[in-house]
């Protein structure tokens, strides 16, 4: 069975738990740690000026080829690790150095705007049909 789709979350979404266990996900940061004996690498992101950090399993995305300090987006599923928080072990580990952080905040904004009216629009339609 495929996992669902992922939803781009915000690093400062995933750290604050607002996600659920096994939840596939995409997010984003720049790569500030990398463990090849273990299989981690770490995620840095500030926003209203606070870090976050999202630790990523990369056993499966593995041979990877670090570049530290570059920005990357992550596909995975999430899982809650005791004393860490949420972790996202990677299907997909992209660097995506260059690419300009505020325009991609702002279009996963526009992208959740757009699903939410979506939604919103079909849920208006079948109301109007079981009314008739």
């Amino acid at each position: 069975m495929l996992p669902s789709a992922a939803v781009f979350h915000f690093p400062w979404e995933l750290t604050s738990g607002g996600v659920q266990d096994g939840q596939s996900v995409r997010t984003f940061g720049r790569l500030v740690d990398y463990q090849p004996e273990e299989s981690t690498a770490t995620l840095l992101t500030q926003h209203a000026s606070q870090e976050h950090r999202v630790l990523v399993h990369t056993l499966l995305v593995e041979p990877f080829n670090p570049i530290l300090g570059a920005q990357y987006i992550v596909l995975g599923e999430t899982e809650n690790i005791e004393g860490v928080g949420v972790a996202v072990r990677a299907r997909v580990l992209n660097c995506v150095d260059g690419v300009n952080i505020a325009l991609l905040q702002k279009a996963i904004a526009e992208q959740r705007n757009f699903f939410e009216e979506r939604e919103h629009k079909q849920g208006d339609a079948a109301q109007s049909v079981d009314a008739t």
